[in-house]
């Protein structure tokens, strides 16, 4: 059962920018109330495709460079990068369905 990874500003490069092939991640922080709401399904996706795609939580609060870097606003904000570029980008809370509706073109 895989579990999302954690991100910081110190192990971003390596873990999503430098992968070659699919990662989630989902930039939240603790006090976010939609971010608590969509972590048990960040989970899910993670349990279920963990061997396709990296799924990672990067907090904002402790990681704000990385936060900055790709401009996150909002949180929860979902980006999906694929082979280390950011190619999908989700603000808000959203069911899974239409998270996996974003997620699947890029597993294939």
């Amino acid at each position: 059962m895989a579990k999302p990874v954690t991100l910081t500003d110190a192990n971003f490069e390596q873990m999503v920018e430098q992968r070659k092939g699919v990662a989630l991640v989902d930039f939240w922080a603790e006090w976010c109330g939609p971010c608590k709401m969509i972590a048990p399904i960040v989970e899910q996706i993670a349990e279920e495709n963990g061997d396709k795609m990296l799924v990672g939580k990067l907090d904002v609060d402790a990681n704000g460079e990385t936060a900055m870097k790709f401009g996150v606003m909002s949180i929860p904000t979902l980006i999906l990068f694929k082979d280390g570029e950011p190619v999908e980008r989700l603000v808000g809370y959203r069911p899974k369905e239409q998270l996996m509706a974003k997620i699947r073109p890029y597993l294939s």
